[in-house]
């Protein structure tokens, strides 16, 4: 995929972020690829653009995974031409629901959140969604992020400054979308299903060894439903945010060569 398109851009790359987070979780990524010669888009969610600590939009609380993907959609079908797709945890989810609609030119997941039909395979994953379930209702609001809760997890593997300094970024997110990609089994709408005959495209799934939110064993759950379609590749002493941590050059440089070999 080293060919150059209008303009003498390699194409156009998307970057989706994951829960509780916005487009500056991908500013080192950004740069990365756009120096390579890639157009970058870096969409924020719906209501995700708010500053910390102002007022949560009311609509968040009930915003659906489907919502997310008809924005992205729209924002999608104005290219030129399909981009590839980078998600990040539940962008990662929102990636293979776009691609599924022909919208990828390639997709890479980066400890991508699990579709509909993929069961938790690490207690750190059962724990987590027994504790949503004793919150009570939590589909019906917006999630308030925990920092002892993000330290202990998503955040393990930054230094406490650095997960101080992350934490402050991160913003509230629907408690729906939450609910239909974690409890996908009680969901009636199944808003995380995935066929994966429609995604035709190559995929890269990444996983991180010491990620505690979605286990390796989980990422190569997702690339094995696309068979020879997909890559999978595991950073050893990694975590869930292996774009913000010490060695995420190493993750990039790994996308970026599998992008010219695709």
């Amino acid at each position: 995929m080293s060919e150059t398109g209008e303009n003498g851009s390699l194409g156009t790359m998307v970057m989706l972020p994951g829960a509780c987070c916005g487009a500056w979780i991908y500013n080192d990524f950004r740069s990365y690829f756009e120096a390579r010669g890639w157009a970058v888009l870096t969409p924020e969610l719906r209501h995700h653009e708010k500053a910390p600590g102002q007022p949560v939009n009311a609509g968040l609380a009930t915003t659906s995974l489907t919502d997310y993907v008809a924005d992205l959609t729209a924002t999608i079908e104005d290219l030129p031409e399909p981009p590839v797709i980078m998600g990040h945890s539940m962008g990662g989810l929102l990636a293979q629901l776009l691609a599924a609609k022909g919208l990828a030119r390639a997709i890479a997941l980066l400890t991508p959140a699990r579709t509909w039909g993929t069961l938790p395979s690490s207690e750190d994953e059962i724990v987590a969604a027994m504790g949503l379930m004793s919150t009570g209702p939590f589909w019906t609001q917006a999630m308030d992020p925990v920092f002892e809760i993000a330290a202990e997890n998503s955040l393990n593997c930054l230094s406490p400054k650095r997960r101080g300094e992350i934490f402050a970024q991160f913003v509230p997110e629907s408690g729906q979308a939450i609910f239909e990609s974690m409890f996908w089994m009680f969901d009636k709408n199944r808003a995380s299903y995935v066929n994966p005959l429609n995604v035709d495209c190559p995929v890269l799934a990444i996983a991180g060894g010491s990620d505690k939110v979605t286990s390796a064993t989980s990422v190569r759950d997702v690339a094995d439903k696309y068979l020879e379609q997909a890559t999978y590749l595991e950073f050893s002493g990694m975590g869930h945010m292996l774009l913000l941590e010490d060695n995420w050059r190493a993750v990039a440089d790994a996308c970026s060569e599998w992008l010219e070999t695709i």
